[in-house]
C-alpha cells in the first residue's frame, strides 16, 4: 500500500473518530472496562500462581542418616544422592547443627541438658531438593530403600495436598481467565458492529460510487485499530498505579510472606496479552462488522 493511500486512509480513520466521538468514546469504555475486568483477574491469578510455585519451590526431603552407618555406607549413600538426575542440591546437617536450629525454634531452655554430644537425640542428615518440586514424593519413596537411611521426611500428607491445591487452582484459573476473555471478545465486537451498522449508509454509498472493498475496509480496519488500542492502554494505566499502591499496602502493612510479582513484571505480562488482545479484536471486529454491507 502506497505510503499516500496509507495516510489518506489514516487521515480518515481520525476523522471519523472525531466525527463519531461520543460513539468512539463509548466503543473505548466498552473495551477498557472488559479488558480491565480480565486484566484484573489476571493479575491475581499470576501472583497466586507465583506465591504456590513459591511455597513448592521451597519443599524438600530430609535423610535422616542410620546412627549405625559406617563411614564407607554414608559416603555411598552421599554419592548415590548426588548421581540422581532429578536431586539439584544435596546439603549434610550434623547433628549438632540440628540441634542448633532447634534451639532457635524452641523457647529459651527448652533443650537444656542436651548440650552434651552424648546427649543429642537427632540424627546427621543430608538436605536434598529435586529439579521439580512435584518430583519430591516419588524420589522420597525410592530413597527410603538406600543403604545407612533411617528415615525419609518430606512432609507426607502435606505436600500431597499441597500440590493438589495448587494444581487446582491454576485449573480454576486458567478456566475463569478463558470465560472472560470470550465475555470480552462478545462485548467488544458487538461494540464496533454497533459503530459499523450505525454507519452502513456511509459504506453503502461509497461501495456505488465506485470505491473497492480494500479502499473502504482500510480506514474502518485502522479506527477499530486505534479503538483497541485505546481501550487497552486506559486499563493498563489503572492497573499500574492500582498495583502500585497495592505493593505499597503490602510493604506497609509488612505482610512480606504474600511474595507478591513486582511492578514491572506483572505490567510486561499484562502488556503482551492486553495490548495484543485489543488492538486485535479491534480490526477483527471492524473485519467481520463490515463482511455484510460490502455485500452491494
Amino acid at each position: 500500500m502506497p505510503f499516500e493511500s496509507f495516510f489518506y486512509f489514516l487521515g480518515e480513520a481520525f476523522k471519523s473518530l472525531y466525527r463519531n466521538r461520543w460513539l468512539s468514546i463509548a466503543s473505548v469504555g466498552v473495551v477498557a472496562i472488559t479488558l480491565l475486568m480480565l486484566g484484573t483477574f489476571m493479575a491475581v491469578n499470576f501472583n497466586i500462581n507465583h506465591m504456590a510455585e513459591t511455597v513448592k519451590n521451597q519443599v524438600e526431603i530430609t535423610v535422616q542418616i542410620d546412627d549405625s552407618a559406617g563411614v564407607e555406607e554414608r559416603n555411598q549413600l552421599r554419592q548415590m544422592l548426588v548421581a540422581h538426575n532429578s536431586i539439584t542440591e544435596v546439603r549434610f546437617v550434623s547433628r549438632e547443627e540440628a540441634l542448633n536450629r532447634l534451639k532457635e525454634q524452641l523457647p529459651p531452655g527448652s533443650l537444656d541438658g542436651y548440650e552434651n554430644p552424648e546427649d543429642n537425640p537427632l540424627p546427621d542428615s543430608f538436605e536434598i531438593r529435586t529439579s521439580v518440586p512435584e518430583e519430591v514424593i516419588p524420589v522420597a519413596k525410592e530413597i527410603e530403600g538406600y543403604p545407612a537411611v533411617e528415615k525419609v521426611l518430606y512432609g507426607e500428607g502435606t505436600v500431597e495436598n499441597l500440590f493438589k491445591t495448587t494444581t487446582a487452582l491454576k485449573i480454576i484459573g486458567i478456566v475463569l481467565m478463558a470465560l472472560l476473555a470470550v465475555t470480552a471478545v462478545f462485548l467488544i465486537s458487538h461494540t464496533i458492529r454497533l459503530t459499523v451498522l450505525l454507519r452502513r449508509r456511509e459504506i453503502m454509498i461509497m461501495k456505488y460510487v465506485g470505491a473497492t472493498n480494500s479502499f473502504i475496509r482500510w480506514p474502518f480496519l485502522l479506527e477499530g485499530l486505534f479503538l483497541g488500542l485505546a481501550g487497552a492502554v486506559l486499563p493498563l494505566l489503572v492497573l499500574y498505579y492500582s498495583y502500585g499502591a497495592a505493593l505499597q499496602w503490602v510493604d506497609a502493612a509488612n505482610l512480606a510472606f504474600l511474595s507478591l510479582i513486582p511492578l514491572s513484571t506483572i505490567m510486561l505480562q499484562l502488556f503482551k496479552y492486553l495490548v495484543p488482545l485489543g488492538t486485535g479484536l479491534g480490526v477483527l471486529g471492524s473485519i467481520f462488522s463490515m463482511g455484510r454491507f460490502l455485500k452491494v
